[in-house]
């Protein structure tokens, strides 16, 4: 399935368009996790492991996108938005939504 932030699939013209779909996922963050990454900050250099939350979290939101876009009998989705939020009331957990148009190509 094609997957894209682009609104138009060049050489693939669009034959109809199926609706909005969207992917959400929430995780929270593990406190060992936490420490360790606060640590890593302190001393510099990049967080591995908040890394790999996000990037996990982005490709299941994009997952469920698909098997949306999937039942809804389409092809390919197009205009992607991926946006990350930090919520829980000590910004314990993080969101990761991905919304785009389902289309049949």
């Amino acid at each position: 399935m094609i997957v894209t932030t682009t609104p138009t699939i060049e050489g693939r013209p669009i034959q109809d368009y199926l609706g909005i779909v969207t992917g959400e996922v929430i995780v929270g963050a593990n406190l060992f996790r936490d420490l360790f990454a606060n640590i890593r900050d302190i001393v510099g250099g990049r967080s591995g492991s908040y890394e790999r939350i996000l990037a996990d979290a982005r490709q299941q939101a994009i997952e469920e996108l698909q098997a949306e876009c999937a039942t809804r009998g389409g092809n390919a989705v197009v205009a992607i938005d991926l946006d990350y939020e930090v919520i829980g009331d000590t910004g314990s957990m993080l969101m990761v939504s991905a919304s785009g148009t389902a289309v049949k190509i």
